[in-house]
């Protein structure tokens, strides 16, 4: 007997979708039965491959668009594309996001990353955000992703930039689903220490470390957040909004 699909016949939206947690997202949304826009800003020969392995792996539609989400009339194009393609948006998860902690983003001073990540981030949620509640059906519900450590805080410059910057993300998200109800849902991820380009950056040393003082142990992968985003998609937290899912192995209780 086959299992029942979580978010069958949903139209997602999933920006940042070419690697790490968007990826994850976008394969996750589609195993439970959706179609997805596959938004990315430079990776097109990654956005494809999620795209092809979408419809092999899940038998999913899905469509590469790539958009800047800084720039107002790219989001639009993001949305009519979504449209055009699939008629209507039942879904939009705001995943896209600066890094400032390896590759080029690295190497910026403190003021050009947190321009950079006010850009990315924190406007290009709240545009996009925008954009989407004026044409999602009925029902839908938006993702936003902030970080756990924005109730507590933590050390570093690093910390300070996202605290300021995914604090602003949350703050937005409980503006928007007490605005958007009843008609829409939003709520808010909140990744801990999570695998991706980061974690390769540091020794092994300095790796167990930080599984050693989580809770449960370990670092987490993009996929169990992409569980916590298929949660909060599907009807199983129909009467969930305005609220934020922290995904840290219980580094913040």
């Amino acid at each position: 007997m086959s299992r029942t699909l979580k978010l069958e016949g949903r139209v997602a939206v999933v920006t940042g979708a070419s690697g790490g947690i968007g990826r994850a997202i976008a394969l996750a949304f589609a195993e439970e039965g959706a179609d997805v826009v596959v938004h990315y800003h430079r990776s097109l020969e990654s956005a494809r491959d999620v795209s092809r392995r979408i419809e092999r792996a899940s038998g999913r539609r899905a469509v590469p668009v790539q958009a800047d989400i800084t720039r107002q009339e790219e989001i639009d194009g993001l949305v009519r594309t979504a449209l055009d393609h699939f008629g209507r948006i039942s879904i939009w998860a705001n995943i896209a996001g600066f890094d400032i902690l390896t590759g080029p983003g690295a190497k910026l001073s403190d003021v050009e990353k947190l321009d950079r990540l006010i850009a990315v981030d924190l406007r290009g949620t709240a545009l996009a955000s925008w954009a989407a509640a004026e044409v999602m059906e009925d029902g839908g519900v938006i993702l936003n992703m902030s970080w756990d450590r924005v109730a507590t805080g933590a050390t570093g410059r690093e910390s300070e930039l996202f605290a300021s910057v995914k604090g602003g993300i949350s703050s937005i998200s409980r503006a928007l689903a007490r605005n958007l109800a009843p008609r829409l849902r939003v709520n808010i991820l909140a990744p801990g220490w999570i695998v991706t380009a980061f974690h390769d950056t540091l020794s092994e040393q300095k790796r167990k470390q930080i599984a050693e003082s989580t809770p449960l142990q370990r670092w987490g992968t993009p996929e169990d957040v992409a569980q916590g985003a298929v949660f909060l998609a599907s009807a199983e937290s129909a009467y969930v909004t305005g609220q934020t899912l922290v995904i840290g192995g219980g580094g913040v209780m």
